[in-house]
Parts: structure tokens; C-alpha cells; sequence
């Protein structure tokens, strides 16, 4: 057991002073008191900041870290897009190796704890070598991600994608897909391999992720589901409106219809994106109590289009926010998007509030801690008793924190600015950033450095 006192600390009741934490060997909160000051004389470690749950990130793509940035130059015929970015991102796997990759997510983990994830849901389809053929180990590159998790210190959910086609109707895969395909035995035993590392580790959780309906035939994600009963499921849906026009075509329905009418979709799945989606569609997602994978960032970065977040939540549906393509790595900015976009087309202030007279940043941090908890397995989204020490102290001495009290904490660390507030970040109760800096981060940043010059050059 552990002893943990924050000076201020967010409980599922609200803010509360003088917060004094046991933590079991688990990383788990076993008791919390509050309101004595002396308790910091007994505690193994005292933060005196704003504690807020730490936020996990539900979607992203370790390898997209490495090309983040270098796909802003506009194409010949002024018709950029999703696709065009695809096939770009695909080039640039052309010369990444397990170092690499490991490198790059390292860097990325090291990240996500300074801005204040505390838990990352790999979405992971880099399977191959760059040849396309398997590695040796078949779970060469899962491993470098889990390797990678913990030299950082962040929570893992590790979700293995399966990718089986190009496109609709059994399009066989393309060139650039090569090093993503597996069939339903070898992503199997992935899983199975997974599974045991899993055994035992706290900090790493293992699901899947049948990539999207385009690139997982309707036997195949029958066959894979009926395998995997338990855990969490992520899957792309909906994300662009060539891939609705696709499916439409080749199905007569819309994907989320279509994977609802195959699937069984429930609490323990998450679907990415579901950004063009219809009124029953939505309604379908809410009452499913699925998560609504968000990451608008990325969204606005390839112009996919805006989520109808206000409706959604309205009516009780479930989000999470993840940065996918790590072309920002900031809930901060996530949360501020998602609100800013939902203003954009209302034409209203605090859409995302939840009611009159409550606190924007409050609603969107508690709704994305909870979902993204929720979509990663894990037993998290609050300091309350049961779950994770996964827990981000914010500077109260910055200057943007002055004069903010309560609920005025989030909102002002969400909508006030761009500095970096993060000052100390535990997971499962270990100290992992202390003073806004992560303990490996220079060498990890070296290591990253000359892995970027090597791809880039």
C-alpha cells in the first residue's frame, strides 16, 4: 500500500481539498479521506497542483507519429482528401522498421503523459515487414508497441486490426496494404500471443480491431467475434463519405446499419469516427451504449466532417476522444475542437455543456474520461474508490490558473489558452512525469530524432 495527498483533487462529487489516497499493489484506490491537512505528513507522496482523472486516448496509430506534418503540401490538382493522404501515409511505411516503430512510439507515449493521457488504445495494423512478409516472431511489431508502452509508463490497450480486404465486396488488398494483412488464424494466435503478455500486467489490456467493414468480409468478422466473446472491439466506421457511398453500393445499406444487422454491438465496442451518420443510425449507437470513438483533430486535419455530437450526447450516448494520426497529441485540443466544431454549426456558445448553468470543460473532461475508460477495458475515468491511480496534476501556480476555482479549473485549462499546465502524471499510482518532465524523455527524444532524419531523409 501506498499513501497518495493531493491538495485538490476532482472526486465524482465534486472538488474536494486535503485528498489523502491509499493505493494498492494493483495501482487500484483502495480508500480515500478528505479535508485533513495533516494526512500529508504520513503520505509517500504529496502534489500540491489541481488533480483531475487522467484522460485515456482511445484511438491511435503509432506510426502515423512519424509523418505527422509532412502531408500538408497541396497535390497537383488541388483535390486533396482522406485518399490522397492514405496513399501518402502508405509511402512512407516503405522504409520503417521494428527500431523504428519503436522509436516512434516511445517518442509518442512520452507525449500523450506530458498533455495528460494517461492510457493509449493502439490501433494497431502494422504487421509486416516491409516486404509484406511476416517477421520471424509474426508479433514482431505488437511487441515493439507493448515495449514501447512500457518504457513510457502509459497504460496499453493493445488492438491487434484485422485486414483482410482493399474495399468492398472482397477487393483485394493494394500494395500499400501489404504489411496489414492477416487471415482470421495467424491474427488469432496474435490475439492468443497478446493475451499471455497480458496475463498478470495491470497496464496492458489486449482487444481487437477488425479494421472497418470495407476491409473485413461479413464471415469474417463473424467468425473472428464469435472467437473473441469478451474484451473490447474497435472498428472505422463511417468515417468518409466515399466509404458510405461504397457501402452503399455494394450492400444497400448504410455501415453503421450494416454492421449493426451483423453484429452484436454493445458496452464493449467502440466505433471510430461514425461521423456521417443518420438520425436512426445515431439512435441505434446510443441505445447499443457503444462508444463513440472521437478524434477531431484528425477529422479536421483530413476534412472528414464533424460528428453530431450534440444530439448524441443529448441523448445519453457515450464518447471518448483519441488523436489517431498524432497530428496533435493534446486532450486539450481534442475536447476544444469537439466543442468548437459543434459551435461552428449551431451558431451557439457551450453546445457541449450538458444543461444550463454547468461548466463546459467539466462535461466534456468527465463524458471522455468515463467513454474512453470505457473503450479501453479499463477500470478508470475517475479518482474514486475500485479504480486506477490514473491521475494528472495541473500547475496551479501558471498564470492561467488564477482566479479559477471549481469547475473554472477544466474550463480554463481547455478554453484559456495552449500552455502546458501538466505538471505531474500518475498511472496505476506510479509517477511517471514529475514537474513536466518524464524521467526518459531525452533519450527517447534522441533516439526519435535521428529515427525521423533516417525516414525523412
Amino acid at each position: 500500500m501506498r499513501r497518495l495527498f493531493l491538495k485538490h483533487a476532482l472526486l465524482p462529487d465534486g472538488w474536494a481539498h486535503d485528498v489523502s489516497l491509499t493505493i494498492d499493489g494493483r495501482g487500484r484506490i483502495a480508500a480515500i479521506g478528505t479535508g485533513d491537512a495533516t494526512a500529508a505528513a504520513g503520505a509517500d507522496l504529496v502534489l500540491t497542483g489541481h488533480a483531475v482523472p487522467g484522460m485515456p486516448n482511445l484511438h491511435g496509430h503509432a506510426h502515423q507519429r512519424a509523418i505527422a506534418g509532412f502531408g500538408e503540401r497541396a497535390g497537383r490538382d488541388g483535390g486533396d482528401s482522406f485518399w490522397s493522404w492514405r496513399s501518402a501515409m502508405y509511402a512512407a511505411l516503405d522504409r520503417m522498421t521494428p527500431d523504428d516503430f519503436q522509436a516512434v512510439a516511445s517518442q509518442l507515449y512520452v507525449e500523450m503523459l506530458k498533455a495528460g493521457f494517461t492510457a493509449i488504445g493502439e490501433f494497431h495494423y502494422l504487421h509486416h515487414d516491409i516486404d509484406g512478409r511476416p517477421y520471424a516472431d509474426p508479433s514482431e511489431m505488437s511487441l515493439r508497441a507493448v515495449a514501447a508502452a512500457r518504457e513510457a509508463g502509459i497504460a496499453l490497450t493493445m488492438l491487434p486490426v484485422l485486414y483482410a480486404a482493399g474495399g468492398f465486396a472482397g477487393k483485394p488488398p493494394g500494395h500499400g496494404q501489404r504489411r496489414f494483412i492477416l487471415d482470421s488464424d495467424r491474427f488469432l494466435a496474435l490475439v492468443s500471443r497478446l493475451d499471455t503478455m497480458a496475463s498478470g500486467d495491470d497496464d496492458l489490456v489486449v482487444g481487437i480491431a477488425p479494421h472497418s467493414l470495407r476491409a473485413v468480409p461479413a464471415d469474417l468478422l463473424a467468425r473472428v467475434l464469435a472467437a473473441r466473446p469478451l474484451g473490447p472491439v474497435h472498428i472505422h466506421i463511417a468515417e468518409q463519405p466515399q466509404e458510405v457511398a461504397d457501402c452503399l453500393a455494394a450492400t444497400g445499406r448504410r455501415p453503421v446499419d450494416v454492421l449493426f444487422d451483423q453484429a452484436e454491438v454493445d458496452e464493449r465496442w467502440c466505433l471510430v469516427h461514425a461521423t456521417h451518420i443518420t438520425d436512426a443510425e445515431r439512435g441505434r449507437i446510443v441505445a447499443s451504449g457503444a462508444v463513440a470513438g472521437l478524434c477531431p483533430t484528425t477529422e479536421a486535419n483530413l476534412g472528414d466532417g464533424l460528428f453530431p455530437a450534440e444530439a448524441f450526447m443529448a441523448e445519453g450516448g457515450r464518447i471518448g476522444i483519441g488523436s489517431d494520426s498524432h497530428i496533435s497529441v493534446s486532450p486539450v485540443e481534442e475536447l476544444r475542437l469537439l466543442e468548437y466544431g459543434q459551435r461552428l454549426i449551431s451558431g451557439r456558445r457551450t453546445v457541449l455543456a450538458g444543461g444550463p448553468g454547468r461548466a463546459t470543460g467539466r462535461h466534456l473532461h468527465t463524458a471522455a474520461a468515463q467513454g474512453g475508460a470505457q473503450a479501453l477495458g479499463l477500470d478508470a475515468g475517475a479518482i474514486a474508490i475500485g479504480l486506477r491511480a490514473d491521475i494528472v496534476v495541473l500547475d496551479a501556480d501558471d498564470p492561467l490558473m488564477v482566479a479559477r476555482r471549481g469547475d473554472g479549473i477544466l474550463d480554463g485549462w481547455i478554453f484559456a489558452g495552449n500552455r502546458p499546465l501538466v505538471r505531474d502524471v500518475l498511472v496505476g499510482g506510479r509517477q511517471v512525469v514529475a514537474g513536466g518532465r518524464h524521467a526518459h524523455e531525452d533519450h527517447i527524444a534522441r533516439r526519435f530524432r535521428a529515427t525521423l532524419e533516417r525516414l525523412h531523409a
